[in-house]
């Protein structure tokens, strides 16, 4: 009754269905190794940002790469804005996508080592991207900034091309080393994202926090993918059944067509 599972396209069919089987179940594995991933780094976010404010040079140092358990803790700062050395950061957006500058302005604490504070964001207000924009001046004399501290930026973490001959007082990345090099300073390693004083007019327009990852669309994948597993054989033996009961009836009616008529 079942000798057409024999055939070519029933061997093909069973053959695909069992390679489906495990990958499919290693594709829900990959999906809850992604769930695990991103529920963690959420909560690694979720602790720096709820963290108390500790003084930026107990987390980070001239030369210091910042890590994932610094990122997002909330620093403190305090000594007088450089706005003589202050540049922009290129083809950055706001929370409307629109297309502006960030402001990366060195803050020189009591000590004299120098601290990148971004100040949030400026649209391009000038005539052209090549123009440097209008900025609002910071705070004069000694204050304290308040801020939450970020790695580095690099091309290989960004994808953003750390493009050479821009304009003057133009970067396209936020980086200690650089900035070290073209201030001639003991830089801070990273950089901070201002998030007190608040600015005079909100503007520059100050960065908002971080956003949490979707980790339970990992999961729900995870599980479809063990449901899809599960359906193929399923699926299998019921397109089998079907085949099994469609040649049976096919050849009860060839058997009824062959019958010799009554006399």
């Amino acid at each position: 009754m079942y000798r057409f599972l024999l055939s070519r396209q029933w061997v093909i069919l069973t053959l695909v269905s069992l390679l489906l089987i495990p990958t499919m179940i290693r594709l829900g594995f990959w999906q809850m190794h992604r769930y695990d991933e991103r529920t963690a780094r959420n909560q690694l976010v979720s602790d720096a940002l709820g963290a108390d404010a500790v003084p930026v040079e107990t987390l980070t140092t001239p030369g210091h790469d910042v890590t994932r358990t610094e990122r997002y803790r909330s620093v403190t700062a305090t000594g007088a804005f450089d706005t003589g050395h202050e540049v922009v950061v290129r083809r950055r957006v706001n929370a409307d996508e629109t297309v502006g500058f960030h402001v990366l302005t060195p803050f020189v604490l009591t000590d004299g080592k120098v601290l990148l504070v971004n100040r949030g964001w400026i649209p391009a207000n000038g005539a052209s991207q090549s123009d440097f924009p209008l900025i609002p001046a910071p705070p004069h004399g000694r204050i304290t900034v308040t801020g939450r501290l970020m790695p580095d930026e690099t091309t290989a973490a960004s994808g953003i091309k750390d493009l050479k001959g821009l304009p003057d007082r133009q970067v396209m990345l936020i980086n200690s080393e650089q900035e070290a090099r073209r201030l001639g300073a003991r830089v801070l390693g990273g950089y901070i994202v201002q998030t007190a004083p608040e600015p005079k007019g909100d503007t520059p327009e100050l960065l908002g926090p971080p956003g949490s990852e979707d980790a339970a669309l990992n999961f729900a994948y995870a599980i479809q993918w063990w449901l899809f597993s599960a359906g193929v054989p399923f699926g299998w033996l019921t397109l089998a059944r079907r085949e099994a009961r469609d040649r049976a009836a096919a050849a009860a009616q060839t058997a009824e067509r062959n019958e010799p008529a009554p006399v």
